[in-house]
């Protein structure tokens, strides 16, 4: 396997750099700058490309020209941006920027549409390849919460999935959405909150299925979440 992990640096992004895979698999982490230390748990190899994902086409021309010829079987999309009060009390739809809520959609949406397309024809080469949209729990139908951007954003992921699964189903592409609930951040986790490690062991097993199989959509929230 070789995956394409964008928003690798830290969360979980890092996290699943250095947990997926198995000795041999390749993992090439992107993100604005790459970490001081990372390294793989299972012997997978990692490398880097350094891409800032708001600058759109062209950190996909940058993805790209740093693959050289190399052909991903995986792309996890894990890119996300929210508003400077989203998940705070004080949280106002009202006093958001025009500004920001234009980058946060393009960040959130229009990045991930110009990867897809650029890395898919290299994905298309092996006889099934997948792709795998990091979305959250926000972005679920009576998810409960007021984050508008970033709420909508997310829910876009699933009709981007639609399309793309329906468009190259017949040239083995699974697409598959994952919608976790709040991670944590640090070493520990609280009852409201999903260890990275969790996610890392869900995407293991999606990414060991036959070519005869796929899983189309997982969400994730914490037992404690009384929304879901």
């Amino acid at each position: 396997m070789h995956a394409v992990i964008t928003g690798a640096s830290q969360g979980l992004g890092r996290a699943l750099v250095e947990g997926l895979g198995h000795a041999g698999d390749r993992m090439t982490g992107v993100s604005r700058g790459r970490p001081a230390t990372v390294r793989s748990r299972v012997q997978a190899q990692i490398d880097w490309i350094p891409a800032d994902l708001s600058e759109g086409e062209a950190a996909s021309k940058t993805i790209l020209s740093a693959l050289g010829a190399a052909c991903p079987d995986v792309l996890i999309c894990n890119v996300g941006i929210w508003e400077p009060r989203a998940f705070e009390d004080d949280y106002d739809f009202l006093s958001d920027a025009p500004d920001m809520l234009r980058r946060l959609v393009d960040i959130n949406i229009t990045s991930t549409l110009l990867l897809c397309q650029a890395l898919l024809s290299r994905l298309l080469t092996h006889r099934k390849s997948h792709i795998i949209l990091i979305g959250s729990t926000s972005g679920r139908p009576h998810a409960g919460r007021p984050e508008v951007a970033f709420g909508a954003s997310k829910h876009a992921l699933n009709g981007m999935a639609d399309a793309l699964r329906e468009g190259f189903r017949q040239r083995g592409l699974a697409v598959t959405c994952l919608h976790p609930g709040y991670l944590a951040t640090g070493d520990e986790a609280d009852a409201s909150q999903i260890p990275l490690q969790d996610v890392v062991s869900v995407l293991r097993c999606a990414l060991s299925l036959s070519e005869a199989s796929f899983v189309r959509e997982l969400v994730m929230p914490a037992l404690a979440d009384a929304r879901f």
